[in-house]
């Protein structure tokens, strides 16, 4: 199934799981590295067709991989007491998508290792497969190619996949949040100093240095020097660039989740949403909404209702329906969105979870329906005012 986040690739356990559109990108690129590089490298004799159905397989199974690595977080979370529905594969790898924190650093930590322990697990799982295949494999760090030479395409695979699996689970352990290593130090920080939110505050800015590092790295290579361990090159310079750029987003995004979270914990729709504003009848021409309403007022947005019930509602955007001449005569019923269209939320709904809602569907208010009437309505700049107010000076606050 087809959404707008990606492809639905089904249930495991309860949870779904989704594709991001991105992990084609990355899928097609550890393909043809792996069909115009590893593979032609280790055995120069494969056919083409040889080479590029290994490849095929390994890239695959790269990607089962990384969906088991996200799916052991998801079930230790969830036997510790973190709610997780969805799981989405995108470019650079997985991602558990938590609906609450867990509710212990204990609980923190064991889900946090669950991913790596996998990655390592498998990882040897694999070699293990390889060597029974192909006998014990040694490796002659002088010439590491020649041992994988005279490899069969299956044996190929499942080392290709063990140093990768082993490669993904120690990246992890790197300590900077939001990757597993520094959840696991969000978790130490936490069980030593009781406070939550300065523990993730700390991981946090662990994870920017060490992007920080990883752009530094990348931009040397990218000059042509060459790094120990991560080698030279302007290509592998700029994916470290980007992988650097990308986890310093992630690890201030992370936490300005946290900061908006525990801004809103507990404050329901009731306590936010405006409940002054302008209804209109759905027979109203248009040129009488324009012209006693919008040019009025600042609403940008008008519930329709008749006979006290919500039946709609009607935006600016939705006077382009019809072209100007056609106003007097055109009324709010023929432009207006339907309430069987439309997305509502109830007063006993929690703030934050109406903020995601309003970043998911790219919306500023949402009318606020109890029993098929309408009560109110939430806006966004209505949930941003309220955390300007409820935050600490200092914290950062949502655009």
């Amino acid at each position: 199934m087809v959404t707008a986040g990606g492809v639905r690739l089904g249930r495991i356990a309860g949870i779904e799981v989704l594709m991001d559109w991105s992990l084609l990108f990355i899928f097609v690129l550890i393909l043809v590295s792996l069909a115009g590089g590893v593979f032609p490298a280790w055995h120069p004799d494969w056919s083409p067709g040889l080479i590029w159905l290994t490849a095929l397989g390994a890239a695959i199974l790269f990607f089962v991989s990384v969906l088991l690595h996200e799916l052991a977080h998801a079930v230790v979370g969830r036997r510790g007491g973190v709610t997780i529905r969805r799981i989405t594969l995108f470019m650079f790898g997985g991602m558990a998508q938590m609906e609450n924190e867990a509710p212990s650093w204990r609980a923190e930590l064991m889900m946090a290792l669950a991913g790596p322990f996998t990655s390592f697990a498998l990882g040897i799982l694999f070699a293990a497969l390889a060597s029974a295949i192909a006998g014990p494999i040694e490796i002659n760090p002088e010439d590491p190619a020649a041992a994988f030479s005279a490899l069969g395409p299956v044996p190929s695979l499942l080392a290709w996949l063990a140093q990768v699996n082993i490669v993904l689970a120690i990246f992890n352990l790197v300590p900077g949040f939001p990757l597993d290593g520094g959840r696991v130090l969000r978790a130490i920080m936490w069980g030593i100093t009781g406070d939550f939110l300065a523990a993730t505050r700390r991981a946090s800015r662990a994870g920017q240095v060490i992007a920080w590092m990883l752009m530094a790295i990348g931009f040397l290579m990218v000059l042509g020097l060459h790094v120990p361990f991560f080698g030279t090159g302007p290509v592998s310079g700029l994916w470290l660039i980007f992988i650097g750029w990308f986890l310093n987003n992630a690890a201030v995004m992370s936490y300005r989740q946290l900061i908006v979270r525990d801004s809103l914990e507990g404050v329901p729709v009731s306590r936010l949403m405006q409940t002054r504003f302008t209804r209109v009848d759905p027979d109203m021409p248009v040129a009488t909404l324009l012209d006693e309403h919008v040019m009025a007022s600042g609403q940008r947005a008008f519930p329709v209702e008749q006979d006290g019930r919500l039946v709609g509602m009607v935006c600016l955007r939705d006077l382009n329906k019809r072209g100007r001449d056609a106003w007097g005569v055109t009324t709010v019923r023929e432009i207006m969105t339907p309430v069987d269209r439309l997305t509502t939320v109830s007063p006993r709904d929690e703030a934050f979870d109406v903020l995601a809602l309003l970043g998911q569907r790219d919306l500023n208010q949402l009318p606020v329906v109890d029993n098929g009437r309408l009560v109110g309505m939430i806006r966004r700049e209505d949930i941003l005012k309220w955390l300007s107010l409820h935050t600490t000076p200092g914290q950062p606050v949502p655009a």
